[in-house]
């Protein structure tokens, strides 16, 4: 129904960080003849008939964007032809995040192109490229917490290397700063007390331990917070440990 020129035209405005609703008020396109291009057609991704990259082109950037993969990160092959799908899936809640999550893509990876597929509530951003599953070989059949996930070498050097980028990541993808409070008798009387806290949820032993492995390296106290016996929640609550997270990480946005 649509020329080769019409695609192109409404591709290269979604590659611009623009949103599919946007687009689609803009060309008269319908979000779904959009999606349909970038999930099985695809024909713009420049990354598609290039060797997979074995190294991120930004280090920093890719240690965020691997706490963000481990958290809230899939890839898929393509359902036509080579090349695969890197999806990040951010909360409508955080549009700062949502352009943080981007801009780490094209930082990575910077012969590809990031668009925002909306979802319900959230926004999956988008990637294709041959070079993800070697960019993020913790890639594998079935969910994380059910398989065995490890660093290989080089991703734990990056990590040894960028620590704050990494656990920045994965708090966006998988934690949150609230405010807990407890009460105190002061002088007879109970009263309310509030402190800030840093939670961060993953069913996932093994990333759960990346995650505390990196937070010991970087001198942040942190304990296991049980749900029906099982680890599941890593708090840090200590006040100079909370200092170090807001200067470092910061609530999402």
């Amino acid at each position: 129904m649509y020329d080769i020129d019409t695609r192109k035209r409404a591709l290269a405005l979604v590659s611009q960080g623009r949103s599919l609703n946007s687009v689609s008020k803009q060309t008269g396109i319908s979000r779904h003849a959009i999606t349909c291009w970038l999930e099985r057609i695809d024909p713009l991704p420049r990354a598609l008939g290039s060797p997979p990259r074995s190294k991120p082109d930004d280090l920093a950037a890719y240690s965020y964007l691997l706490g963000l993969y481990l958290g809230d990160g899939h890839i898929s092959a393509h359902t036509r032809g080579s090349g695969y799908y890197l999806r990040i899936t951010c909360a409508d809640a955080w549009p700062g995040l949502i352009e943080e999550c981007r801009a780490a893509i094209l930082a990575v990876h910077n012969e590809c192109t990031a668009y925002l597929v909306q979802r319900q509530g959230c926004v999956n951003v988008t990637s294709s490229s041959q070079s993800w599953p070697v960019l993020f070989p913790q890639h594998g059949p079935g969910r994380k917490h059910e398989r065995h996930i490890v660093l290989e070498k080089w991703q734990q050097d990056i990590v040894d290397t960028h620590p704050w980028e990494f656990i920045r990541g994965l708090v966006h993808s998988d934690g949150c700063r609230n405010m807990n409070w407890t009460t105190r008798l002061v002088g007879g009387e109970r009263k309310r007390y509030e402190y800030p806290r840093y939670w961060f949820t993953n069913v996932s032993d093994d990333i759960r331990k990346l995650y505390t492995d990196t937070l010991d390296t970087l001198g942040v106290e942190w304990k296991d917070c049980t749900r029906h016996g099982q680890p599941y929640n890593i708090s840090v609550a200590r006040r100079a440990s909370v200092a170090l997270m807001d200067a470092h990480v910061g609530p999402k946005y």
